[in-house]
Parts: C-alpha cells; sequence; structure tokens
C-alpha cells in the first residue's frame, strides 16, 4: 500500500508540476501509471479469494481485479501512443488501446451491474428508475457545459473521437456506480470499500473536464491523473475490504435510507441554470431564480414528509425488533437447557439426525440424589453448570455438549477416530472429575459414562439408547467409569427384562423365602441373633444370586413389594420364635430396608400396624438402611426416626462403601454399626482396610454404638477383631444363612458350633 500511495504523489506531481512546465521525458510521467495498476489489480484479486465474503461479493472483486489487469495493459499501449510515433508527445489513442480500454470498462460494469441488491416491489423499482434518470440527465448535462462542448469543438482539429467516448463511458460508470451505492445496497461489501470506489470512478471522470486546458500541453494527458486516482482508490478500497470484518445480514431499514443524491443534482442544475442566466439578466435571470425557488420549497416539503415517515418507520421497526428479539429468545430456550446455557435434547436430537461419522457418550452423575438431599437442590444445581460449562470447553469446535435432564449429559464427537474419540472421553471424564467447590462444600464428581459410534441408518433414538445402555452398565459394573456399546448389552438387557418381569411375579407364584445367617458374639461364638436374608428359587434357572435380583428389583420398582413381603415374613417369624422360646428366641433380628421403601409414604405406619398384628417385640427387632439411604435430610431420615419410635434398633449397613459422612452418626438414630467385609478382609494385614476397622471400632465406643464385623471367613480374622474390640460378627467362618426352623437348634445350646477358640 504504501508503494501504492508513493507511486501516486509522484504521479500527482508530475502532472501538477508539468502544468507550469515542459517536460523533456514524458515517458517518465507514464511509467508509474502500469504499476499502480498492477498492485490494485493484485489486492483486488487477493480479496477476492477471501473465504469468509459471500460468492457475489468475492465474484465482484475478481471482477475488479481484472478490470486493474486489463486496465495495466491499457496504460502500456497509451503509454507508447502518447511518447512514440513521428507527432510525439500526442494525445494519440490508438486502436488497441481503445480496445483494452473498452474492456476495462466491461469488467467493471459487469462488477458493477452484478452486485447483489434487496429484493424490490414494483413502486421501489419506478422510484430506482426514476433517480437513475436524474443523476444520468445531471451528469451528462453538467459534463457537457463545462467540458464535452469543449472538447467536441476541439476535435474538429485532429483529435480523435473515441477518447470521447472513453470519458464519457467513464463518467456513465461514475454515475451507475454512485446510484449503486446509493439506492440499491453494497451487496454484502464493505460499505466504505464501495464508496472508496464511486469517490475514485468520480474523481478521474471530472479528470477528463481538464482535457481543454491541456491543449498546448501534448506531453500531459487527463488520463495520467486520472489512471493515477483509479489504481490508487481500487487498491485503497481492495485493503479497506481485506482487512475490514465480513459485512453481516443487512439491516431492513438500510432501504429506506435518506437518499441526498436526486436533490443534489437537482442543486447542481440550479446552480448551473443561475450561472448561465446571470450572464444574460433580465426576464431569462427572473424565470431562472423563480424556477430555482420553487424547486426548492417543493423538495423541501417532499423532504419534510419523508422525516415523517420515516420516524413512523422507525417506529414500527423499533416494534418489530423487539418482537423479532423476543421470538430469536423463544426459540434458544426451546433448543437450550435454562439451568447451564447447554444445548437441551430436542437440539442435540437434531444434531444427530444430520448424519455422518461420529461418536456420542451418556454421562450421568453418580449418586446426585444424595447432594441434592444432603447439601441442598441450590448446591446440586451449581455442580450441574459446572459440569456442563467443564464438557462445553472441552470438547472441538464442530463437536456438541447437551443436557438431557437432571443429571443427565450427552456429547457428540464429529470426526474422529475410534481411537481420537476415546481419548477424548477420558479427558472428558479426568476433568469432570476435577474437583469444584460450592460455598462451604468441596466435592469431587464420580461420572458414569456410556459411550457408542454411528452406524449407518441410525436413528438419533437408537443412538441415544445405546448409549443409556452402555452407562448403565457404567454404573452397574460400580459407576465413576466408561464403558463402550456393546450388542451383547442388548441381550443382557432383554434377559434382565425378561428376569424383571418374572421378579415383580415371583412374590404371588411363591418362589421368595427366607434364610437367616446367625450373628454371634467375639469371641466364644455365643449366638446373638440373626439378619434375615431373602433368596430367590427361579422355576428354570435355580437359585438366582441376590447380587443379581436386588439390584434388579431397585431398578425396576418391585424392590417396595419383594420388602413388603420380606418385612411381613421377618415379623412373622420373630413372633413365632417369640411366642414358641420367650428369652431365648433371638434378641435381634435383623432385616434390611431399601431406600425406596423409606420414601413410601406411610412405610411407618406400615410397620407399626404389621407389628401391632403380630404382637412381636419391636425391641427385638433391627431394621439395617444402608447410609447413602438416609445421607442428609428428607423423606427418608424422618421414616428412620419414625421407625425408631416405635421401638426398632436401627443399624447402617456396608458403613463406609458408599458416600460416608461421620455426621450421619450423629443425625441418624442409629444404634448399631454394621462394618462391610471389604474392610473387614484386610483386617489381617497391615492395610488401610485395617486402620479403617481399628478406628471405626473407637468412633462406636466413643459413641456407644454396637459394632457388627460382616463377612468374617476365617479363625484370623475373628481374633483379629476381638483384639481390636469388637464383640459381634457374623460370617461363614460361624454359620452359613439358614432356613427359620434350623435357626432353632441354635436356641438349646445359645451358641454357634463353629466357635472362635
Amino acid at each position: 500500500m504504501m508503494l501504492g500511495a508513493a507511486l501516486f504523489a509522484f504521479s500527482a506531481g508530475w502532472f501538477l508540476i508539468g502544468l507550469g512546465h515542459v517536460w523533456a521525458h514524458p515517458i517518465v510521467g507514464w511509467a508509474a501509471l502500469p504499476v499502480m495498476a498492477a498492485l490494485a489489480a493484485r489486492s483486488c484479486l487477493r480479496v477476492g479469494r477471501r473465504t469468509d465474503l459471500t460468492g457475489p461479493a468475492r465474484a465482484f472483486w475478481r471482477r475488479i481485479g481484472l478490470a486493474c489487469a486489463v486496465f495495466t495493459a491499457g496504460l502500456v499501449s497509451n503509454a507508447v501512443d502518447a511518447t512514440t510515433g513521428p507527432d510525439a508527445p500526442s494525445r494519440y489513442v490508438s486502436p488497441l488501446t481503445s480496445v483494452l480500454l473498452l474492456g476495462l470498462l466491461f469488467f467493471a460494469l459487469a462488477a458493477m451491474f452484478r452486485l447483489t441488491s434487496w429484493h424490490r416491489t414494483r413502486p421501489e423499482w419506478f422510484r430506482f428508475g426514476v433517480d437513475a434518470v436524474i443523476v444520468l440527465i445531471t451528469v451528462g448535462v453538467l459534463f457537457w457545459h463545462y467540458s464535452l462542448r469543449h472538447m467536441w469543438a476541439d476535435s474538429d482539429n485532429g483529435s480523435s473521437a473515441l477518447p470521447f467516448v472513453a470519458v464519457v463511458l467513464l463518467v456513465l460508470i461514475s454515475a451507475l456506480a454512485m446510484i449503486k451505492l446509493s439506492f440499491a445496497g453494497s451487496g454484502h461489501l464493505d460499505r466504505m470499500s464501495l464508496s472508496i470506489i464511486t469517490v475514485g470512478v468520480a474523481l478521474a471522470a471530472a479528470s477528463g473536464s481538464l482535457a481543454p486546458h491541456l491543449r498546448d500541453r501534448p506531453y500531459l494527458s487527463g488520463t495520467m491523473l486520472a489512471a493515477a486516482v483509479v489504481a490508487l482508490t481500487a487498491q485503497l478500497a481492495a485493503e479497506r475490504q481485506r482487512r475490514a470484518p465480513a459485512p453481516g445480514p443487512k439491516d431492513r431499514t438500510s432501504a429506506r435510507r435518506f437518499t441526498v443524491l436526486p436533490y443534489a443534482a437537482l442543486a447542481a442544475i440550479d446552480v448551473t441554470l443561475l450561472a448561465t442566466a446571470a450572464t444574460t439578466g433580465g426576464e431569462l435571470l427572473l424565470l431562472a431564480v423563480c424556477t430555482v425557488v420553487l424547486g426548492g420549497l417543493v423538495a423541501s416539503r417532499q423532504v419534510s414528509a419523508l422525516r415523517e415517515n420515516t420516524r413512523l418507520l422507525d417506529t414500527v421497526d423499533a416494534h418489530l425488533r423487539q418482537l423479532r428479539d423476543y421470538q430469536e429468545k423463544l426459540d434458544h430456550e426451546v433448543t437450550h437447557d435454562p439451568l447451564t446455557g447447554m444445548p437441551n435434547r430436542t437440539l442435540f436430537t437434531s444434531a444427530l439426525a444430520a448424519g455422518g461419522s461420529f461418536h456420542v457418550a451418556l454421562l450421568d452423575i453418580d449418586d446426585f440424589k444424595v447432594i441434592n438431599d444432603r447439601l441442598g437442590h441450590s448446591t446440586g444445581d451449581q455442580m450441574l453448570r459446572t459440569i456442563g460449562d467443564r464438557l462445553s470447553a472441552a470438547i472441538g469446535p464442530g463437536d456438541v455438549a447437551a443436557r438431557l435432564g437432571g443429571d443427565e449429559f450427552t456429547v457428540l464427537l464429529t470426526g474422529r477416530t475410534h481411537d481420537e474419540a476415546e481419548n477424548l472421553l477420558t479427558e472428558l471424564l479426568d476433568v469432570v472429575r476435577q474437583p469444584l467447590v460450592v460455598g462451604r462444600f468441596e466435592m469431587t464428581p464420580r461420572v458414569s459414562m456410556g459411550a457408542t459410534a454411528a452406524v449407518d441408518g441410525d436413528t438419533p433414538e437408537e443412538l441415544l439408547r445405546r448409549g443409556d445402555v452402555a452407562m448403565y452398565a457404567a454404573k452397574s459394573a460400580g459407576g465413576d467409569r466408561r464403558t463402550w456399546f456393546d450388542p451383547l448389552m442388548d441381550e443382557l438387557a432383554a434377559t434382565e427384562a425378561v428376569l424383571g418381569a418374572q421378579l415383580q411375579q415371583a412374590v404371588g407364584r411363591d418362589e421368595l423365602f427366607m434364610l437367616y445367617q446367625p450373628i454371634v458374639e467375639l469371641p466364644d461364638g455365643r449366638f446373638a441373633g440373626v439378619e434375615a436374608l431373602v433368596r430367590w428359587r427361579h422355576p428354570e434357572h435355580g437359585l438366582v444370586s441376590p447380587g443379581v435380583f436386588i439390584p434388579l428389583a431397585e431398578r425396576t420398582g418391585s424392590i417396595v413389594e419383594v420388602g413388603r413381603w420380606v418385612l411381613e415374613q421377618v415379623v412373622r417369624q420373630a413372633a413365632a420364635w417369640q411366642r414358641e422360646y420367650g428369652e431365648r428366641a433371638p434378641a435381634k433380628v435383623s432385616f434390611n430396608i431399601s431406600a425406596r421403601q423409606l420414601q413410601e409414604p406411610g412405610f411407618a405406619g406400615e410397620v407399626a400396624a404389621l407389628l401391632a398384628r403380630e404382637g412381636v417385640d419391636p425391641a427385638r427387632l433391627v431394621a439395617e438402611v444402608t447410609e447413602t439411604a438416609v445421607l442428609g435430610t428428607g423423606t427418608a431420615l424422618d421414616t428412620v426416626k419414625a421407625l425408631n419410635a416405635l421401638g426398632l434398633r436401627i443399624a447402617l449397613d456396608d458403613f463406609g462403601t458408599g458416600a460416608s459422612s461421620l455426621s450421619l452418626l450423629v443425625d441418624c438414630p442409629a444404634q448399631i454399626l454394621k462394618v462391610d467385609k471389604s474392610f473387614v478382609d484386610g483386617v489381617t494385614t497391615a492395610s488401610p482396610q485395617a486402620v479403617i476397622v481399628d478406628n471405626l471400632i473407637r468412633i462406636t465406643g466413643g459413641l456407644r454404638l454396637e459394632a457388627v464385623a460382616e463377612g468374617v471367613e476365617t479363625a484370623e480374622q475373628a481374633a483379629r477383631l476381638h483384639q481390636l474390640g469388637y464383640r459381634l460378627a457374623q460370617g461363614f467362618h460361624f454359620a452359613r444363612p439358614m432356613p427359620g426352623e434350623d435357626v432353632a437348634l441354635l436356641f438349646e445350646t445359645a451358641e454357634v458350633s463353629r466357635s472362635v477358640s
């Protein structure tokens, strides 16, 4: 750009000095012009390759670049014409130069006429045509009056008529450019860039009026100044467009832009008329003045009406913009989650429906309900927002992260191989698992993820289903992990669905039965109580593991019915033992209550009615609840307190394996703490589990809670537990679960046969 400006300064200075000085070597004045035109062509063609512009905008700059390239050749030819030959220097224009200049005009006209404009109504096109005629007539009259008539008179002295045509066409381009700019819009071009071109063409055309004043200076030509102006402004416009941001959609109000050009044309004609009439004077001058005044009054009245109409239309547009903004807000709310601002299921499903090669992953926060119940929904909401922000920041520009609802998120990864997708999903899990602080709480989210790859023919519903199946497989495996979908999961899911339906009928078909595992005293193994355990004898599959059907009952909701049946069996059995054996009956009959049962309205009332009907001493019953079921406040904890008020003792089962909190030992009215088998397994070694077991007995002792060690399988474990201070235990080392009638045999001796030596 600096080179173009320097060359322009040289050319303009050469021309201006030449008005008072005779140059001995006119070729020097022509030398810079082709270089300037070539620089302009280069700049325009570079802009024509800009990918963020629209197609018509790129085509415009390519055509202007081609016009400048032809202009370069024309200037070289024109310089040869002017500085060679027997009459040199002269203003002779050869046929080749004329053809090249006409080529320049062709590309320039094509660029101007192909600019995209707004769709217009028929009245708008009529006004456009009227404005165009006004401008063309005005420019034609002014140019004829001030320049062309002198050039025409001079043509009788041997000058070529072709320069006249070139000048007229140049003026026409100037007029058309101004019309296009003022009335038709810029076709997604930078408006300032087009204004620079328009001004440049207009100045170049005006320089043609200098031709009559150069008749005595054959070493100068108006083309010198005109070419320098055109080349510089073309380069300036291209550089402006290259650095400007891509224009956005046009504001519809720009169609009503107030147009001053017709009034300027009228004023120019009025000035010319007054100047011409003044030389004559008399009545002609009076008529000219009256005509100008009347024209000014009519124009003023029209401008006033236009301003009022514009004000009214601006008011309408303001209301329309408000409606449009409100509609955009509604559209955003329909497709985005209000809590996190992420895309919702609707928008995510649309992205899936677009097809292509991609991977889908579903994420679910483990134990999110516990966080809501314990710390409050505002804390849970902040966790969801944080996780949503982390997912959105970690994915790539072509990916999509969305919240499907609740604590479930999903991501769509596009254009990646399986290994690349797996690596990114691993990174996403690591990012989500980072600790976060909400208020005074510090938490580390645990997330289960299920992933699947899209194949031809997949529907959005099928992809989400597969991701959901894989995600629940991750949860079933312990949670806080990623699992890829496998077709075997569908078979397992189908089997589970059948098994779940059969489990719902198991109570009515009398397929469930109860076993009781003794709880003993340490170190002598004296009988202290039993824990009731439900079993399922399937008519086809035989005994189904509790590790299979209990979680299945939890997921399907049949745990409520199964739990009610278990409660009735345990209370009846305890009542029967109490009636038959009196004080020798088990002092502790433990039974498990699920989290779902604790949430059931009126559950404590059902227990109270059952106890009253069977006549059992509530103090002999121990309700075992998991820590995650009652962590925090809410219905579950209220139910536990109500059961304790009925006289039942409360035991915290599997303590330490869930979202443990020592404050639970204070909030929950528990009298018994059951230490999970996973800790007991390591009690005989120098392990972290042994440290936990050691400290738990100290805590329970300080809080005056009974501690029961579960899953004792060896004499060494039993001895070590007794050494640490444990006085109650259960496990295969003492006895396996047995039917109720076999338990009665233990009442006679009040000890288990395999006692600790």
